[in-house]
């Protein structure tokens, strides 16, 4: 999520005993460290419940800063106000959303680094067509938060699954982000979490804390705040870890399956803003589509692509009344599908001590449609559809017999519950809507009958754009875990669903598609890949289940626990030979 941070102003887990699980206690929010620079933290045992991997953080090396004595008093300073700050906080109750002992609890709980392990122990046999690496993002804070911290607030961590020859290996790497290495260098948080601490009050002297910092030289705050924990793509011969925050980071895949951190990458110079985490990869012409929004000036929102050889376009500033959360979009052969919804940013909600993100029951949802090659917004079609919030959209098509553009997407309500407490329990439901681009108008129906959360999945990436048939998506029940996964058949309505087990959770069902790069002669000729973890055993598996009959085909023991995360992909051996 884009973050208040860009506001304009100028190794491994660090927290006692990592390993542990929070299992719902709440947490002490009175600081465990010595809060001055160089920061050094003392070492206290976190009381945990149940879960106790077998291993464990290694202590990150601290480089001294080397301080002028103006710099030495405004961090001795900094640092009252902010244990004044959180000695001010600690009574104040926090809602769900941004307590980190619900946030952050179970199989969420963060993990260390895990280096390669090679000849993982498979049960069943991995299909001969499979060759090359699977990778998901996911958040996993390094250190233990100090007050709020919402799920999408962690550091991203890419997990790894290298298979060959029907042989597989694991990793799991933090993304090496210029808030990460700086964190690290000072032994502590010292970012604001964009969703989890910024509320109100207490998240205005949060900010105005942070660019102190910044303008006394002891953080560096022009160089990417980002956390880089939701999305993955592939494109020009780069692996991209991305949130809508930054810019996003490539990584490298080693010949071993490890992972290492490229950098911040600016597309050689061409990308000057944030970007969105679900581009759009176009599986005919090879373009990547994005997003860029922009919660504090105008313009809010800009659309642009890249060539296959990664040369931007010019943006197209597209002009809204408010800065709108957006997480995804969707493509089809000849158009984005531009969502402006009801969940918006008001900072002034912050002076009155609240949330910045908001639910805005006076706007109305619309979907604007605008060509690939557009150059001004003035070629967007908006077409209103009330009470519409898609946090995915799952791919979209022309349908030129009817002038008509169909999309396909999970709707949740309440809208706004993922970031702020609700009475009310969240429903995401699979729908189309129809947007007629001569009468402007547009249609929404449910999909399916079956009153099941489908959220997290995708269509064959083959065949993102044009018509699709099928969609698997993640069964989120009950919610937030997702205890299956879900193969809609778009046309008939059918639901196939393939449920872990007792006790058994996972993420986003991946869809790899088998042999032609078309998909095969059949939409649904691949295979589907879903990290599993049993919440009773406290082990983690890679399943690897026949997109067509739903078959377990492969389960690849992991040497170490993997907590549920976001999106991936995967990366074909043949790749890997390419990257940069």
């Amino acid at each position: 999520m884009v973050s208040l941070l860009t506001m304009p102003t100028s190794g491994a887990i660090k927290w006692p005993q990592a390993q542990i699980d929070l299992c719902l206690r709440p947490i002490k929010r009175q600081p465990k460290i010595k809060c001055t620079v160089p920061i050094d933290v003392t070492e206290q045992p976190f009381k945990r419940s149940s879960f106790t991997p077998t291993t464990t953080a290694t202590p990150p090396h601290h480089n001294s800063l080397r301080l002028n004595i103006f710099q030495k008093v405004a961090a001795i300073a900094i640092d009252a106000a902010e244990r004044a700050l959180i000695s001010h906080e600690k009574d104040t109750p926090l809602s769900k959303t941004a307590d980190p002992s619900v946030q952050i609890a179970g199989n969420y709980f963060p993990v260390p680094e895990c280096p390669v392990r090679q000849f993982l122990t498979v049960e069943g046999t991995i299909p001969d067509s499979i060759d090359g690496v699977y990778v998901r993002n996911g958040a996993n804070p390094m250190f233990e938060p100090i007050a709020g911290h919402h799920l999408f607030d962690g550091d991203g961590m890419v997990h790894a699954v290298k298979i060959t020859n029907g042989s597989a290996s694991y990793a799991c790497r933090f993304t090496k982000t210029e808030r990460l290495i700086q964190e690290k260098r000072l032994g502590r948080p010292v970012f604001p979490k964009a969703i989890g601490e910024l509320h109100g009050h207490s998240g205005i002297a949060r900010l105005m804390l942070f660019y102190a910092r910044g303008i006394c030289g002891l953080v560096n705050n022009q160089n990417g705040v980002g956390v880089a924990n939701a999305g993955l793509v592939y494109f020009n011969n780069r692996l991209l870890a991305m949130s809508e925050d930054d810019l996003p980071y490539q990584l490298k895949i080693t010949q071993t399956g490890d992972l290492q951190t490229v950098g911040r990458y600016d597309f050689d110079g061409q990308l000057k803003s944030t970007m969105i985490a679900h581009p759009k990869l176009d599986p005919v012409t090879k373009e990547l589509h994005a997003l860029s929004y922009d919660v504090v000036r105008k313009p809010y929102l800009k659309y642009f692509r890249f060539s296959p050889d990664g040369v931007k376009s010019p943006e197209v500033e597209i002009p809204l009344e408010t800065p709108t959360m957006i997480h995804d979009f969707a493509i089809t052969e000849n158009f984005v599908v531009i969502p402006d919804q009801q969940v918006v940013f008001k900072l002034g909600e912050m002076m009155a001590g609240n949330s910045p993100v908001v639910f805005d029951g006076e706007k109305v949802s619309r979907l604007g449609i605008m060509p690939k090659d557009a150059t001004e917004a003035s070629e967007i079609i908006w077409v209103d559809s009330p009470e519409t919030f898609c946090f995915h959209l799952w791919n979209a098509w022309e349908s030129p017999e009817t002038e008509e553009v169909v999309v396909i997407g999970s709707c949740m309500s309440p809208a706004d519950s993922i970031f702020n407490e609700r009475d009310e329990g969240l429903r995401s439901v699979l729908i189309e809507i129809k947007i007629n681009l001569r009468t402007r108008e547009s249609t929404r129906r449910a999909l399916l009958d079956d009153e099941v959360n489908l959220e997290i999945g995708m269509v064959n990436r083959n065949r993102l754009g044009r018509k699709t048939r099928f969609v698997f998506l993640a069964i989120a029940d009950p919610w937030p875990k997702v205890s299956g996964f879900a193969k809609v058949d778009l046309v008939t309505g059918e639901i196939e669903k393939y449920v872990y087990g007792s006790e058994k959770y996972g993420g986003e069902p991946f869809f790899l598609p088998s042999g032609a790069v078309d998909g095969g002669e059949n939409e649904d000729d691949g295979y589907i890949f879903c990290y599993v973890h049993d919440e009773v055993r406290e082990t983690s598996v890679l399943q690897i289940i026949n997109a067509v009959n739903l078959k377990l085909e492969a389960t690849i023991n992991l040497p170490s626990r993997v907590p549920y995360g976001f999106h991936g992909t995967f990366v074909d051996s043949s790749e890997l030979v390419d990257q940069v």
